[in-house]
């Protein structure tokens, strides 16, 4: 049987060569500097181990794909993950793939047919950042769900409840990611209470976190259709901000490239920047995505959505600071 750190085959080999150089061109190496990346996962669980998955095979996720994903994930110094399932197949064999310098923390899976047997997590290098001690999950306080909180913006738990954890780089600047995959529904409409949660969330635990010197971001798959759409104005109502460089980039396969900020506008990475809750020791450098398709099975007559289910239908998403 292959093995996720065998030699690949040379048109593989070649394959993740020149998406590395890419990589390369794109993202900052690692240096004085902090990366931090999103990314949903498709039905990131189980895995073929073979290098190409043939028709027969299932899953469709294969060495190949998953080789592709270790290429960028670690050009990062943590990345959160969505969609990693209850079947850990595939992420074991990532972490054997990454050896001892890398580690993982994550929830356990969401329960109900809504919660799709998803977990959140963050892979991290721990060369370059640690865990300084907090990990939670968000919970909606019983008065809210009873209607005792006229404020409130959402009356039940989260269907995938938010996933929060604090890190630490090695010259000491400290940070909270809070990662979400928000509940697609039936209708964009039935993502705003969630949206708005999240918003008011975050703007009470900014209030708190940065008399501790802590930063404050959030990060994941919020399902937003469009910029400026009310599930956008349910996101940014409280302050959070996404930076102007990720307006234009295109969060899915699928993605207009033309009109990335008004098609499947889902991934985001937001923060505060009011003098309040403005970032502590962190200054935005660089924030972009990576168009994986050029560059995966390219020796394949497969379309984009069969290459999803080996990758995914999402691109990375990321930003860099300078510390």
């Amino acid at each position: 049987m292959d093995s996720i750190t065998d030699l690949p085959p040379p048109a593989i080999g070649a394959e993740l060569q020149e998406a590395r150089a890419a990589l390369e061109r794109q993202v900052p190496a690692k240096g004085d500097n902090l990366l931090i990346a999103t990314w949903n996962l498709r039905a990131f669980a189980s895995l073929t181990r073979k290098w190409t998955a043939a028709a027969d095979d299932s899953p469709k996720r294969d060495l190949r794909g998953l080789r592709a994903i270790l290429e960028i994930v670690q050009r990062f110094d943590v990345i959160a993950l969505q969609e990693v399932k209850g079947d850990l197949r595939a992420l074991r064999d990532m972490m054997r793939f990454l050896g001892d310098d890398w580690a993982f923390l994550m929830t356990d899976v969401t329960r109900g047919s809504a919660g799709n047997d998803e977990r959140l997590a963050f892979l991290f290098d721990r060369r370059r950042v640690k865990p300084s001690g907090l990990a939670a999950e968000v919970v909606v306080p019983p008065e809210a769900i009873a209607g005792e909180a006229v404020d409130a913006a959402l009356r039940r738990q989260f269907v995938r409840t938010p996933y929060a954890v604090s890190f630490v780089t090695a010259s000491g600047a400290t940070f909270i990611l809070l990662t979400a995959h928000i509940e697609f529904g039936t209708a964009a409409a039935d993502r705003v209470p969630e949206l708005a949660g999240i918003a008011q969330w975050m703007a009470s635990w900014a209030a708190q976190t940065n008399r501790w010197h802590h930063n404050l971001l959030v990060l994941g798959d919020f399902n937003i259709d469009r910029r400026d759409s009310p599930l956008w104005q349910a996101f940014t109502s409280t302050g959070l901000t996404v930076p102007g460089a990720l307006h234009s980039v295109p969060r899915t396969v699928f993605s207009d490239p033309a009109a990335a900020d008004t098609d499947k506008f889902y991934d985001q990475i937001a923060w505060f920047e009011g003098a309040r809750h403005a970032l502590i020791d962190l200054t935005l450098e660089k924030a972009g995505g990576f168009d994986f398709l050029p560059f995966f099975y390219r020796d394949t007559d497969l379309t984009k959505a069969s290459i999803s289910w080996r990758i995914s239908d999402h691109y990375p998403l990321w930003v860099a600071f300078g510390l």
